[in-house]
């Protein structure tokens, strides 16, 4: 059993602008945990997603990447490296990242470190997540800074993307950190 408390859907927000039945439900995939509830060493998997055809055309597509190592089939089996085509790395990184993605609504990303694509994905391949969170620092009057890894990984365990999400995140109570933080 994991050591740590969950965060996940542990309460949400109660919007007004509904009907207050509606509201009191809990949201589905979301969080407000805040910097204190956030345990640094905690890790957590995500379920697995195949990436299809289609996933892959449609990325592509939305963001004009045409660059024959995604898009050109004939391309990829004749004169490419790998014998067929690959999945952008955009979107390993954005499904990879989406797997473990929450909606904390006290949490902002701040940007990414360290991202490195370490193998090639391709179409029909599964990949699978698992993030751990590394560090948090008070950072600002009222957020503090946190650090996560992400490793992605493909099939049955093939490491082929990693990176580091740096977070701000609202302090539950700010005047704990008063004189503590860096700015």
């Amino acid at each position: 059993m994991d050591e740590f408390t969950p965060t996940v859907g542990v309460s949400s927000t109660r919007p007004a602008d509904m009907p207050e039945d509606h509201s009191a439900l809990p949201v589905w995939n979301a969080e407000n945990w805040f910097y204190e509830d956030w345990p640094v060493g905690q890790r957590i998997r995500s379920l697995r997603r195949t990436i299809g055809e289609n996933d892959s055309h449609l990325f592509n597509t939305l963001v004009v990447d045409i660059h024959p190592y995604v898009q050109d089939q004939m391309f990829a089996e004749r004169e490419g490296i790998f014998g067929r085509r690959l999945v952008a790395g955009a979107f390993v990184f954005s499904a990879g990242l989406g797997l473990v993605a929450t909606n904390c609504v006290n949490a902002f990303s701040y940007g990414y470190d360290k991202l490195r694509f370490i193998k090639p994905v391709f179409i029909g391949d599964t990949i699978y997540t698992i993030r751990t969170n590394m560090e948090k620092t008070p950072r600002y009057k009222d957020l503090g800074l946190i650090r996560a890894s992400y490793q992605v990984f493909k099939n049955e365990g093939e490491l082929v993307l990693y990176c580091e999400h740096l977070q701000t995140v609202k302090y539950k109570n700010p005047a704990d950190f008063a004189g503590k933080t860096e700015k």
